[in-house]
């Protein structure tokens, strides 16, 4: 790990002391999609190239590594981006129920302007050649690779007070032709990152009351689909029930 423009040397302990685990699961539970709270500060070249590091080593199938991330700070580019999402947003609305229609055109989804950067993290299928251990019967693991870079990229964002809002409602192939995207790149994730003035407390899509987090114990099951709990499995759905071991901070 020495090559890393962090002081984070290779663990040999197999195991991370308690303020190391706290700190993990922390920065899980309070890792937002962030819309509307940027603020203009540009971000520090040597915070961005860490988030991109953290981005860079995430899991991938095969290990080929199929990510891209454009950086993107050009105004006028991101305007038009904007204008994408502008008329991806006015066909949706049309999507929902009516009883849906109001909330939806009152939330904020997007901060595409209002963020210091853009970033986009895409997808080569062809990186390393046809045959790919592990895509070999699930040809889609690829893009979830991407997937992984993503997430790897917003919990290191969050841990650097950086908020990241992911936006998704814009049509993939005039995005590509926006950025200069070759056809057979994907583009996984159109990114908003920056500092912001605060987190919310809950994401922004529960306190609007849009839909509410799923218990987990209802999304369990155990060997077979249609088992959900038994005698055996009671202690594990009463701990998660119960959140048992977390915080209040972190939770």
């Amino acid at each position: 790990m020495g090559h890393l423009p962090i002081d984070f040397p290779h663990q040999e302990n197999i195991s991370f002391n308690p303020e190391e685990i706290h700190g993990l699961y922390k920065t899980i539970f309070n890792r937002r999609d962030v819309r509307g709270q940027f603020r203009p500060d540009s971000i520090p070249d040597d915070v961005l190239s860490r988030v991109l590091y953290a981005a860079h080593h995430a899991p991938s199938v095969g290990f080929m590594q199929p990510w891209d991330f454009m950086v993107i700070r050009d105004a006028g580019v991101r305007q038009r981006v904007r204008g994408l999402f502008d008329q991806a947003h006015d066909e949706a609305a049309e999507m929902f129920t009516e009883d849906k229609q109001d909330t939806y055109k009152s939330l904020k989804l997007e901060g595409i302007l209002e963020s210091p950067l853009n970033i986009c993290i895409t997808c080569d299928r062809k990186r390393t050649g046809p045959t790919v251990i592990g895509r070999t019967h699930m040809k889609v693991m690829d893009l979830y690779s991407s997937v992984c870079a993503v997430q790897n990229l917003w919990l290191a964002a969050r841990a650097e007070g950086l908020g990241v809002g992911w936006v998704s409602i814009m049509e993939q192939e005039k995005l590509q032709q926006v950025l200069g995207i070759p056809q057979d790149i994907v583009p996984v994730a159109y990114l908003c990152i920056g500092y912001v003035d605060h987190f919310y407390d809950r994401p922004e899509l529960e306190s609007a009351g849009w839909l509410p987090r799923q218990p987990l114990q209802d999304l369990i099951h155990f060997d077979q689909w249609e088992n959900r709990c038994s005698e055996e499995q009671d202690s594990l759905m009463g701990a998660i029930a119960a959140h048992a071991g977390f915080p209040s901070e972190c939770v």
